[in-house]
């Protein structure tokens, strides 16, 4: 990113709310202390259709300037990089600084223009320096600190004017991972830190097992934040989803009830946690009872939940659950359950470990079926003749995860601002405006009712019920019932849901903003000649500057601030016309594709929805990134436009003919324009275009 062409949003002195004591120019820690300035009052709060996602801030009050990023060191001592904002790049935490900064400038330039936060955990440093080990008293006071700065930046003199939802991070709890089932001590202590989050009514349900929700748009939207070290297969305190005295069986009993009580509200829901269920072919996250359960439950409720967030992963990327991979079966405590060959996940995303992550995503997107599938579908949405492989329409097969970049500067530190559809509830009255009139009664469900026992008949998808008919025409017999209640699917003859089509609450798309803190820190002269040995890192990661000294025997930071990444609304090479199922999978699809001559041919005939895209000139997006000709080459081969199926057998049958193309290494590993773009926003414009071209 040139200086020229960066866009920088800086933060207005006369308008902060001051979260440290004068500029930090030393090596020194900040507490994070605030004094409240003016914010729009209640009347003039109104929906924006904006609001922001923040995750994994690791704020590390040992952290000093000018230290070491070697391994057990981690910018505590010696002399080094450690730049005023962080280490970027490397394994070393966030200094308060950072935090304080990044919170200051949200006060200034996001607070007045957002609707509500999702916050998606670990606010507390790693246990990465022997000589400073990590306790249960230092986690849960730096986690009351940080809320009490977030209850700072999202107020005014009478409280809280954006609601905020947060959510358990791994590294929130000691030991790190493991949380045991509630009600517990650590829960009973985030109960009292988070109060100001948690609605009353709903923390006997947050004591008893960490999860919650916040209805941020009053009879219109809730955000649930879910509990997913219950989830995670690293906590050795649970065992899976599957028993009824596990507390991941328990949250999703609790889960489904809210989102069966959220449809005949007529609501909808967005889903937040921190843990992600990311599941490649060979790796995974969370517990596979947990995934299969969770897979189902989104396809149950496909016309309520909008979309699902997440952090711990630290790069930026999504990914798709396919409910072709549901198992109802495996997921009772009485089944014998298919063994499971997949791996966990690295316990830190190492650089090693975030790549073969990247290029598992990227192998299961190249198998993904042909988005054009839905050209076998007539106006009315009836099949033809051919079989529909995405879901219907709307690739209702799919469920969508977005995995938001960190604060910490793993890479760079980064926000997220998503836009949603407010069409015909511009008016609707607020979060705010409900908390301060004190006007309604509590809605939600009382936790000692339940819904009527749900029927069979809630199996997840037109592919089970297909299985159900062909067994039954087979043998005449009905498959036995799973072991748990399988929740309601949509009603019959029921629209897709936000996820799926545009309509009001739909993400239509978002703008990331990162603060490009060796721009900022002003202590590293860039070397033309240094080596990138990035991709080799199994382990620690001392950063890109390891090795080297502050040009300045004092710190002379730069004024802090952050700047555009991208917009999903205006980036050319990703084409999204909004943040719904059917958007992405066009983009995992082509993503996942290559341009070897035996790879199937990509269509995306799908850009005349949108005319905006009709003429863009790509060869200018990408900046500081240069491809070759051959690589334009390859991308325009990957791109064609097309009418119809008849249309694409005749281009491919004239680009058979005559032309040879040329590749460098495998055809799997083929660095095509969009996947080099792809990676680029993965580790947040933190690598060169050679480095990415190595993976």
């Amino acid at each position: 990113m040139t200086l020229k062409t960066a866009v920088w949003l800086w933060a207005v002195p006369s308008l902060l709310a001051t979260f440290v004591i004068g500029a930090p120019t030393t090596g020194a820690q900040y507490v994070l202390q605030a004094g409240r300035e003016g914010s729009h009052s209640a009347s003039q709060r109104k929906l924006h259709g904006r609001f922001l996602h923040i995750t994994d801030l690791h704020p590390d009050e040992w952290y000093k300037v000018h230290s070491s990023t070697e391994q057990n060191i981690a910018c505590h001592r010696g002399h080094g990089p450690a730049g005023t904002y962080g280490a970027e790049t490397s394994d070393c935490d966030s200094p308060l600084a950072l935090v304080n900064a990044t919170l200051s400038w949200i006060t200034a330039n996001l607070k007045d223009s957002i609707d509500f936060v999702v916050w998606t955990g670990d606010s507390a440093r790693h246990d990465s320096d022997e000589e400073i080990p990590r306790h249960n008293k230092e986690i849960l006071a730096m986690n009351q600190r940080i809320a009490n700065a977030f209850i700072t930046t999202f107020s005014d003199n009478e409280g809280l004017v954006v609601p905020v939802v947060p959510t358990f991070g791994n590294n929130d709890i000691y030991p790190h991972n493991i949380l045991e089932p509630g009600p517990n001590k650590i829960l009973s202590t985030y109960n009292d830190i988070w109060e100001t989050f948690i609605p009353e009514d709903q923390r006997h349900s947050f004591q008893y097992g960490g999860w919650f929700y916040v209805e941020v748009i009053p009879d219109k939207l809730a955000v649930f934040s879910l509990n997913t070290l219950y989830f995670f297969d690293r906590n050795a305190g649970i065992d899976d989803c599957a028993h009824p005295t596990e507390p991941g069986y328990k949250q999703f009993e609790w889960l489904r009830v809210q989102l069966q009580f959220l449809r005949n509200r007529g609501m909808k829901a967005i889903l937040i946690g921190h843990v992600p269920p990311a599941r490649t072919s060979g790796k995974q996250l969370w517990e596979e009872t947990c995934w299969q359960k969770y897979t189902l439950w989104l396809q149950q409720y496909r016309d309520v939940v909008v979309s699902s967030l997440y952090g711990h992963m630290n790069i930026d990327h999504f990914f798709l659950q396919d409910t072709n991979e549901i198992d109802i079966a495996s997921t009772g405590s009485g089944s014998s359950q298919q063994v499971n060959t997949r791996e966990s996940m690295d316990e830190e995303f190492s650089i090693e470990s975030s790549k073969d992550y990247l290029m598992e995503l990227r192998e299961n997107w190249a198998t993904l079926p042909d988005p054009v599938a839905d050209k076998d579908l007539d106006e009315s949405g009836k099949k033809k003749h051919k079989k529909d492989k995405i879901g219907g329409p709307w690739a209702e097969r799919y469920q969508l995860t977005f995995v938001g970049p960190s604060i910490v500067p793993n890479y760079f530190p980064t926000l997220r601002v998503f836009e949603y559809n407010i069409t015909g509830i511009e008016n609707t009255p607020t979060w705010l405006d409900k908390i301060r009139a004190s006007e309604a009664k509590s809605s939600s469900l009382p936790e000692d009712l339940e819904l009527p026992q749900l029927e069979l008949r809630g199996e997840p998808d037109i592919e089970i019920e297909k299985k159900k008919k062909k067994k039954k025409g087979k043998h005449g017999k009905t498959p036995k019932p799973p072991p748990f209640t399988v929740p309601e699917p949509p009603a019959k003859g029921s629209p897709p849901g936000p996820a799926y089509f545009p309509q009001p609450l739909a993400l239509k798309g978002f703008t990331q903003y990162y603060a490009n803190l060796t721009y900022i820190n002003n202590d590293i002269t860039k070397d033309v000649n240094e080596e990138n040995g990035w991709l080799a890192l199994l382990g620690w990661n001392p950063g890109k500057h390891k090795g080297k000294k502050p040009k300045h025997d004092k710190p002379k930071p730069r004024e802090f601030g952050f700047e555009v990444e991208y917009t999903t609304f205006n980036d050319k090479i990703y084409k999204l016309n909004d943040l719904t199922v059917k958007s992405l999978l066009r983009l995992a699809h082509r993503i996942g594709q290559t341009s070897d001559g035996d790879s199937k041919e990509l269509v995306e005939d799908y850009e005349r929805e949108d005319d905006r895209y009709e003429d863009d000139d790509v060869d200018n997006t990408v900046e500081d990134v240069e491809f070759s000709d051959e690589e334009y080459e390859d991308e325009d081969e990957d791109e064609v436009e097309s009418d119809g199926e008849l249309e694409v057998e005749k281009k491919k049958k004239k680009k058979g003919k005559g032309k040879k193309k040329k590749h460098k290494g495998g055809s799997k590993n083929k660095a095509t324009k969009i996947w080099l773009h792809f990676l680029k926003h993965a580790f947040v414009s933190t690598r060169s275009i050679d480095e990415l071209k190595d993976l």
